[in-house]
């Protein structure tokens, strides 16, 4: 294909992605209330709880086995890779931009964990589509893309409540002038790295084994395990127990499968997922204009290092690892591996901050500039990404 057949490919997607974030805007306003803060909420339980989970779970299962996994081993490693390089361009920004200390997680968060849940799940069904794309035959290109994605979209729910919440946990501070009334939420979420005097005393007074036991209780009662395991990484399990066990993916992903209907339905159900996650983007963005009190610098900051820092190193990393035959020549894998780097930052994050009761406004900011911008970012970096794989 020719560039500007690749670049009006790649912008497809990008306008549908901007139509029904349009529609999700459209909705919250005050006048039409129809997917107000309280809507939005119930929204994003229902998305999290249930539409995710559907998604998630159908898609992996069906284009999952071992063969596959094999091949696609590196894509866990490539999101870990996408979160850790981005918190050090996070941790860049705070030092540049020397935001308020309890705004730090937050900046850090939105540089390290990007949304690989409904923007892929939009732009690789446009891209697969369309006739003479790169990726080959749509049907295929659909069926092995949709499994990437799920994957992916699995490994950063993971990456997210595991990683980047501990991390925003750690880093995120109360402010001096709001600290009364955010301290106990404050304390109940932050994870002490150095050991208070008091504590100092007590350890002298007990061995080095009841130290290190001491630490670790301390440490495991502040883990929430309800985040690591979240219902996206249940069925994630789930679908890769039905998908590398032959007799159970006979039982319910092949054709001729008996209880083919279950995975029928649970794929229905998942594909309300892409559709609602949007919205809830574009009635999020209302609010990110209401708010205030946000460094342009940090602003600023944050879109750099996730559009133009990030996926300049995930070009890097991919093209290295191929050279080095760490992933396979297939242009479609490739592509999802390098679009992992392009995209905005992740909406589960505006859920972590209502958690911490700390930068809920700031990071609707963020949101507001980040997804504004990603038309941009999510046309041309996925144009240049077809043309380097093909």
């Amino acid at each position: 294909m020719k560039l500007l057949d690749l670049f009006i490919t790649s912008s497809k997607p990008v306008i549908e992605i901007l139509l029904i974030t349009s529609v999700g805007f459209y909705l919250a306003l005050d006048g039409v209330n129809l997917l107000g803060h309280d809507a939005r909420k119930y929204l994003n339980n229902i998305v999290f709880y249930v539409f995710s989970p559907c998604l998630i779970g159908s898609r992996l299962a069906e284009s999952v086995s071992y063969e596959s996994l094999v091949k696609i081993w590196f894509m866990p490693v490539n999101v870990l890779l996408t979160f850790v390089i981005g918190s050090v361009l996070g941790w860049l920004v705070i030092v540049i931009t020397k935001p308020p200390k309890h705004l730090r997680g937050l900046i850090v968060g939105c540089c390290a964990a990007g949304n690989l849940g409904n923007m892929p799940l939009i732009i690789i069904p446009a891209v697969c589509k369309e006739k003479g794309g790169p990726f080959g035959d749509p049907e295929s290109c659909h069926t092995f893309g949709m499994g990437y994605v799920a994957l992916s979209m699995a490994m950063g729910s993971v990456y997210i409540w595991t990683y980047v919440y501990n991390l925003m946990r750690v880093l995120s501070c109360s402010p001096v002038e709001t600290q009364e009334s955010v301290e106990s939420n404050y304390d109940s979420y932050k994870v002490p790295l150095i050991a208070s005097k008091e504590e100092e005393e007590e350890h002298h007074k007990v061995g080095r084994w009841e130290k290190v036991k001491q630490r670790l209780n301390s440490l495991s009662e502040k883990v929430n395990l309800k985040t690591i395991f979240a219902p996206s990484t249940i069925a994630a399990i789930i679908a890769l127990v039905i998908g590398l066990i032959n007799p159970l993916r006979k039982l319910v992903i092949s054709t001729a499968a008996p209880l083919r209907v279950l995975q029928d339905t649970v794929t229905i159900v998942g594909d309300a997922a892409i559709a609602a996650m949007t919205l809830i983007i574009g009635g999020n963005l209302l609010r990110g204009m209401k708010s205030s009190g946000m460094k342009k610098s940090c602003v600023i900051g944050v879109l750099v290092a996730r559009y133009i820092l990030l996926p300049m190193s995930g070009v890097l990393i991919v093209r290295g690892a191929y050279k080095l035959d760490l992933i396979t020549s297939e242009p479609l894998y490739q592509f999802v591996l390098l679009l992992q780097y392009a995209v905005p930052p992740a909406m589960n994050l505006g859920t972590i901050t209502q958690l911490f009761g700390i930068g809920e406004s700031e990071c609707s900011v963020i949101m507001l500039w980040t997804y504004s911008l990603a038309s941009i970012s999510l046309t041309l970096w996925p144009t240049f990404f077809m043309w380097l794989v093909a």
